[in-house]
């Protein structure tokens, strides 16, 4: 059974903690600095979140749009919203997970690749704030 109920329920969850994101100078500036607009498109239940790095919102590195958006994306990343919370809880490793078809990327993957080292410090605020917001539950794969 899938971890994630609704698009709702994805978006509070990923989308939030995104947001949350756009605002660390460490990854954030990573992030900006590619100008890549990234858009993640997930199954089970049916989502999609967009990174945009070209045109930041005030006070954020990089704009995070859930739903539908006319952006083009640089890089398109498509997998399970489980699969996604399994790597940002560091418990899944991109390359592999590119492998095993777990995800499906369209686009330069080496300039993924090269935002991996910027993310990583992500993995344990990830694991911090489904604690903080009481989603336990999402810990556990």
């Amino acid at each position: 059974m899938a971890k994630f109920q609704s698009a709702e329920d994805v978006y509070s969850i990923l989308g939030t903690f995104f947001r949350e994101a756009a605002k660390d100078e460490g990854m954030g500036t990573e992030i900006r600095k590619s100008g890549l607009v990234i858009q993640f498109t997930y199954s089970d239940p049916d989502s999609q979140i967009t990174i945009d790095a070209r045109e930041p919102v005030e006070g954020r590195y990089f704009n995070v749009i859930e739903g539908e958006t006319d952006k083009q994306p640089d890089i398109s990343l498509s997998m399970k919203a489980d699969v996604a919370n399994q790597f940002w809880l560091g418990k899944l490793n991109l390359l592999m997970a590119l492998s095993r078809r777990q995800m499906v990327a369209k686009g330069p993957i080496p300039k993924i690749l090269k935002l991996l080292p910027a993310i990583t410090p992500a993995y344990a605020r990830y694991q911090a704030y489904l604690q903080d917001i009481n989603r336990s539950d999402l810990l556990s794969v």
